[in-house]
């Protein structure tokens, strides 16, 4: 991913944005990209079934989520508590590698503040296989 529209320009996040954000709790700051799944006001619940496969949930709605790598398994280390209503000024954000994704769904990322959003990915450049426009 490499061309962002910065912060001042971009207008508001909307689920299934991807975005470059910082989080001081991750990774001390390093810039991470992740799509946005919730915003302000949203409840998210991930489901896992019987066999550990999980499906993200937004406001009792299954997401349709053909971008995502592989289905999604239960992780096998504690996460944030599901369902999760998304606070005032925040974005929930998952990783489209879900099974090697840290993101909202673990403490250390958390919510993003949306003032830690450095832009919007406008163009991808790898993997080389997907180049051009994420919209």
């Amino acid at each position: 991913y490499v061309a962002l529209l910065s912060n001042f320009l971009m207008g508001d996040l909307e689920q299934g944005d991807i975005i470059v954000a910082r989080k001081q709790s991750f990774d001390n700051g390093a810039p991470i990209v992740k799509r946005v799944i919730a915003t302000e006001g949203q409840t998210v619940d991930v489901l896992y079934d019987d066999t550990g496969r999980g499906t993200v949930c937004v406001d009792g709605v299954p997401l349709q989520e053909d971008y995502i790598n592989e289905e999604m398994l239960q992780p096998s280390y504690p996460t944030v508590s599901f369902p999760f209503t998304v606070s005032k000024n925040c974005i929930f954000v998952m990783g489209d590698n879900r099974n090697h994704s840290t993101d909202s769904r673990f403490s250390e990322v958390g919510l993003i503040d949306e003032r830690m959003v450095l832009g919007k990915v406008l163009f991808r450049v790898f993997p080389l296989n997907a180049i051009g426009s994420v919209y």
